[in-house]
């Protein structure tokens, strides 16, 4: 008899005011799990840019932007990060993202090896807690980094031609 009562009562307010707190602390806690992994995400990169030599080390921390640095880092032109945009056009946004995440991965392990790390840490980095290890240990793992140098011109040696006596 008192499951029976439980069922017809089911829509007593204090039952909704229950599950609406539930609801609200569930959605608290995922925000302040989010928020964390966002900032610890946002150091690490700023502490690589920073070993790597980059000149915008604060970018980690600006959405998209992050990602513009993690594409320069890795060689490829900021602009790229616009893929993203086409998420919002149907069908041609799979593919824009899908282009994005190689990208990415392509600057990852391409960061990943400037700094004295195996590249394919960068395909391992796919799984979310894998790539939070990772980016902690090439972030502040006692290493010497490469500074990130722009491509120069190689210039022509002159050759002077010595005249027989």
């Amino acid at each position: 008899m008192a499951g029976e009562e439980f069922l017809l009562n089911a829509t007593s307010p204090e039952l909704i005011a229950g599950g609406l707190a539930f609801v609200g602390i569930m959605i608290f806690f995922i925000s302040m799990i989010i928020i964390a992994f966002y900032v610890y995400t946002a150091l690490a990169w700023q502490t690589i840019a920073k070993k790597s030599g980059y000149k915008r080390p604060w970018l980690a921390w600006i959405p998209l932007a992050n990602i513009a640095m993690i594409l320069e880092l890795g060689g490829f032109h900021w602009a790229w990060v616009f893929l993203a945009a086409t998420i919002v056009i149907p069908f041609v946004g799979i593919i824009g993202v899908l282009a994005l995440v190689v990208l990415s991965i392509i600057a990852h392990w391409r960061i990943f090896e400037k700094i004295g790390y195996p590249g394919w840490l960068a395909i391992l980095s796919l799984i979310n807690i894998a790539y939070l290890i990772i980016i902690g240990i090439v972030a502040w793992e006692k290493k010497t980094y490469k500074k990130a140098t722009v491509a120069k011109k190689p210039t022509k040696k002159k050759v002077t031609s010595k005249k027989k006596k």
